[in-house]
């Protein structure tokens, strides 16, 4: 396995650098510095998302024939890395990421035709639908039904956790259309106008937000919904295969670039000054110590991240790789939090400022600001895109064998 990038691969990274440069303004910039899921206004994606899209860049996962770029899984990985340690916004990927390869793979001309251009001009913005109370990590027993009646399929249910629902105009949901078999086996697969009569989308506000504004996920609500039959992808009942398919996608994503900012972020926090003069945290034998062992597993997964470039520029598919990707991930965003909160000590206070439209004062360091919420919103990343109990239990039946 050869780690180094060719002349040309470096080329096109200095190429991102100067994109990111250029494009990411200052308004985008001080929205990520307050932002602690990764998603900050509706408008402000959009921009972002529209500029990548005239580069060309929006959708490196996709085939040239759709739209991508025809990048190779090196120029894929260079790029990640360099908008994650630049900090720059994510492209939200409910519509590019997630639904776009389950469409391209499974979906009909019309659907390819209908959905694929707007969801690459950020025209039409996506959420999805897939856990339900009582159906998380075991997502094989929803609930919410989907009945076919003829002209129509009507639906009725609800999904829970659904990120960004508030502004979404369309969501993909797994949906209960036949009892009795196998669980996996009673699923389909369907696309929902969000403005359709009987859909309501209620905010759950969550620990982590100091205000209603800074709603992250919510409640959907299905009465009587009625679909068009065309927004079935996929076959009647056979909606499983779409949505493993599609947590493939959800799980194969890169983290080390950006664990590799946050840690430099606490890196600067632990030298600042102690209040009253004392001794800077980073002198403390024990936090060093933690930093060092944090940033040891940081590189770690980066290499585990390159072993699955290796593997991807050889034609081969991530498959349970993007198990092991998710797990670690996770574990060390969780892990970097965890430091920070312990750099800022009792300047963590949960609910102050408040930011994005908040007028509450900072309390101590402007590094301290976001800390709390950080912390406590990356509690849920070992849950979601399948729980990291569940994606041990596919590592040791995929990769081991047991």
């Amino acid at each position: 396995m050869d780690l180094n990038f060719t002349k040309d691969e470096l080329a096109f990274r200095d190429e991102v650098r100067s994109f990111i440069a250029e494009h990411f303004d200052v308004e985008m910039r001080a929205a990520m510095k307050r932002t602690r899921t990764g998603y900050i206004a509706k408008h402000l994606h959009i921009r972002w998302q529209k500029k990548l899209n005239e580069k060309g860049w929006l959708a490196p996962n996709w085939p040239q024939e759709y739209g991508g770029p025809g990048w190779s899984a090196a120029q894929r990985y260079i790029y990640d890395q360099e908008m994650m340690s630049a900090g720059a916004p994510i492209v939200v990927p409910f519509g590019p990421r997630m639904l776009a390869p389950v469409i391209m793979k499974f979906g009909t001309p019309e659907q390819k035709q209908k959905y694929l251009p707007d969801i690459l001009a950020s025209k039409t913005w996506w959420c999805q639908g897939y856990s339900e109370p009582g159906s998380g990590s075991d997502l094989a027993s929803l609930q919410m039904k989907c009945e076919d009646k003829g002209d129509h399929y009507l639906c009725n249910g609800s999904k829970i956790w659904t990120s960004e629902a508030q502004h979404a105009d369309m969501i993909f949901c797994l949906v209960r259309t036949e009892q009795g078999k196998k669980p996996q086996e009673g699923i389909s697969f369907i696309l929902i106008d969000m403005t359709s009569p009987g859909v309501t989308v209620a905010p759950i506000v969550t620990i982590d937000e100091p205000g209603a504004h800074m709603q992250e996920v919510n409640q959907v609500f299905f009465d009587d919904v009625k679909v068009p039959k065309e927004n079935l992808v996929g076959e009647w009942n056979q909606g499983w295969t779409c949505a493993k398919y599609l947590l493939e996608f959800e799980r194969g994503n890169a983290y080390s670039g950006s664990l590799k900012r946050n840690l430099q972020r606490i890196r600067r926090m632990a030298a600042a000054e102690m209040a009253g003069g004392g001794e800077p945290l980073i002198a403390d034998p024990a936090f060093s110590a933690q930093l060092a062992q944090t940033e040891i597993e940081i590189m770690a997964l980066e290499m585990t991240e390159l072993r699955i470039l290796g593997r991807l520029s050889g034609g081969q598919n991530v498959g349970a790789a993007s198990s092991i990707l998710k797990t670690r991930g996770t574990e060390l965003q969780q892990a970097v939090t965890e430091l920070a909160a312990e750099a800022v000590g009792y300047y963590m206070l949960p609910f102050t400022p408040l930011v994005d439209g908040g007028n509450e004062p900072s309390i101590g360091p402007d590094y301290a600001d976001g800390v709390a919420q950080r912390y406590l919103n990356t509690r849920k990343v070992s849950i979601y895109a399948g729980s990291n109990e569940i994606q041990r239990n596919i590592m040791s039946k995929l990769i081991l064998g047991l």
